[in-house]
C-alpha cells in the first residue's frame, strides 16, 4: 500500500494495527532490490501488521518529518508513534524478524 501525507496519518495514528513503512525513492538501486523482499513479507505479517511505502520523492514532508536521512529506511509505528527504526536493504527473513522482534 503506497501513502500520501494523509493516508499515513489516518493509518498510524487512527489504527490498533502496527504499521510498518517502507520509505523508498525511485531512483535508490538499494530500494528496487529490496521491494521484492518486502512484498514477500507482507503475507506472512499480515494481518497482524500492516505493511506500507512512503516515495520520499512524492511525499519530501514525511522524509522531513520523520528525519529520514538515508533510503531504504523502514520505520515501525505504533498508536501514531515510531517505535523502531532500521535502515539498509534487508531480506524477506530480516524483515520478517526485525517487525516481530518490534511489534
Amino acid at each position: 500500500m503506497e501513502l500520501n501525507e494523509a493516508a499515513f496519518r489516518r493509518h498510524s495514528a487512527q489504527s490498533d494495527i502496527p504499521l510498518v513503512v517502507d520509505f523508498w525513492a525511485e531512483w535508490c538501486g538499494p530500494c528496487k532490490m529490496m521491494a521484492p523482499q518486502y512484498a514477500a513479507a507482507a503475507p506472512q505479517l499480515e494481518p497482524r501488521v500492516r505493511l506500507a511505502k512512503v516515495d520520499t520523492e512524492a511525499e519530501p514532508g514525511l522524509g522531513t518529518a520523520f528525519n529520514i536521512r538515508s533510503i531504504p529506511t523502514l520505520a515501525l509505528f505504533k498508536g501514531g508513534r515510531e517505535v523502531a527504526r532500521q535502515a539498509g536493504a534487508m531480506s524477506t527473513a530480516d524483515i520478517v524478524r526485525w517487525v516481530n522482534a518490534h511489534a
